[in-house]
């Protein structure tokens, strides 16, 4: 019988390779892993997300290692970076950096910087290192993650967290799950594609999507997050408008964005002229009377230092940082409750007009990226963007390591999504 022909070459080993291709899958199957169970950590934690991110990244790196593929990953790195997008984050990220010179808090502000760069350089890693292959069966696996963590969480709210308080852990108060309600909403727009997508999608397929979105709105209502609420409304409307009028709805998305970011130092005067006190009534589980104050206070600040801002983090002192003396004493008490409840507003406030101007041309040069994706692809990632957009502008913290972590872990798995979308459409 005549060998097969490799083995005529001097010093060929068949299985030299194996065991090193063998720990890199596994490792590419822990990182994975390690995103699709985030929802369940992040309701046993609810600060978790950027430990599970780090991991996953660590996971895929040793993998990427293992197949000696780390100088295609400094490749990629470099285009990466070198984008419009990627150009204007190390841009924001550097002048962060600078701003803290002029922070009365510089220690406080690294470490928030620390919390704000680290998940964004996990999720890069993740994204780019070519382990992470969404597919079918990691959809699945992540829906189901997501809709048993919706589960758990309406179980315990029901008991009014009887079980926590039994043990001793943490505190009994259903805000506690506000985190992990946005993280479902956010991992949903990753799931979702491959179920309602996948070639002749299965019934089950099919039947587990409507699970998927009838569980994360359920938890959405029945939570205490007027957030997840108006995340989960955004996300469909956008999704079911994308799928319809693609064009029209990606010009509608970038027009409200860049309203949203310039209009971000007159928002507490806006929001303050346009809302009636009859709304705030209506209103007042989601605290908008006290969004008002805040945005007001805040919007003092930023139109006393407009240019520079007052340093990167400094929002959550900022009633001992000398720029209090330029707001009004009306409103300066607002000023300590640590962050202004919208990220263009802590953009602004905190690095001025040099890092809102990043921000938004990043968030541009993203949507720019998008305009040439059929509707199908479109459709859940402008979803994605307009969710996280709108609920940042009005809810928590804008460098929120978590909420950082929770995005970038989407945005890894619907960016890879779309990469093996392609190659499975030219393998076939």
């Amino acid at each position: 019988m005549t060998p097969p022909p490799a083995t005529l070459h001097p010093g060929y080993e068949p299985h030299a390779e194996a065991p090193a291709a063998r720990r890199a899958r596994a490792l590419d199957r822990v990182g994975a892993g390690l995103l699709v169970a985030l929802p369940l950590a992040m309701w046993l934690a609810n600060r978790s997300a950027p430990l599970l991110l780090g991991l996953s990244a660590i996971a895929f790196l040793v993998a990427l290692w293992q197949r000696g593929g780390h100088r295609e990953l400094f490749d990629r790195l470099r285009g990466a970076l070198a984008s419009p997008v990627g150009f204007a984050i190390v841009a924001f990220l550097i002048w962060s950096l600078l701003s803290l010179g002029w922070s009365h808090r510089p220690a406080q502000g690294l470490a928030m910087w620390g919390e704000f760069a680290l998940p964004l350089a996990c999720g890069l890693v993740i994204a780019l290192s070519g382990g992470l292959r969404p597919d079918i069966r990691l959809s699945r696996a992540l829906a189901i993650s997501i809709t048993l963590a919706c589960a758990l969480i309406m179980v315990e709210l029901a008991s009014g967290l009887s079980q926590r308080a039994q043990l001793g852990i943490g505190r009994p108060y259903g805000f506690i799950f506000n985190r992990p309600v946005l993280t479902c909403v956010v991992l949903m727009a990753a799931a979702l594609p491959a179920l309602l997508h996948h070639g002749v999608t299965r019934r089950a397929d099919r039947a587990l999507a409507i699970v998927l979105v009838a569980s994360v709105g359920a938890l959405a209502i029945v939570a205490d997050s007027g957030a997840a609420v108006l995340g989960f409304g955004l996300m469909l409307l956008v999704w079911t408008l994308a799928l319809l009028a693609p064009r029209l709805t990606l010009a509608a998305v970038a027009l409200c964005f860049v309203a949203t970011m310039a209009l971000a130092p007159v928002l507490g005067p806006l929001a303050n002229a346009a809302l009636p006190p009859a709304l705030h009534k209506t209103l007042a589980q989601s605290h908008t009377r006290e969004r008002v104050a805040i945005w007001l206070s805040f919007g003092e600040a930023i139109r006393a230092r407009p240019l520079i801002g007052s340093g990167f983090g400094a929002s959550a002192a900022l009633d001992s940082h000398p720029v209090a003396r330029h707001v009004a004493p009306l409103h300066r008490e607002m000023l300590a409750v640590g962050h202004p409840h919208s990220a263009p507003m802590q953009a602004w406030v905190e690095t001025g007009i040099a890092g809102a101007a990043c921000l938004a041309f990043a968030g541009l040069m993203l949507l720019r990226r998008l305009r040439n994706l059929p509707a199908r692809d479109l459709a859940p990632r402008l979803a994605l963007f307009a969710m996280a957009f709108g609920v940042a502008s009005v809810a928590h913290g804008a460098w929120q390591g978590w909420w950082v972590a929770a995005l970038a872990a989407g945005a890894a798995l619907l960016w890879t999504g779309l990469g093996h979308h392609d190659q499975a459409k030219r393998d076939r």
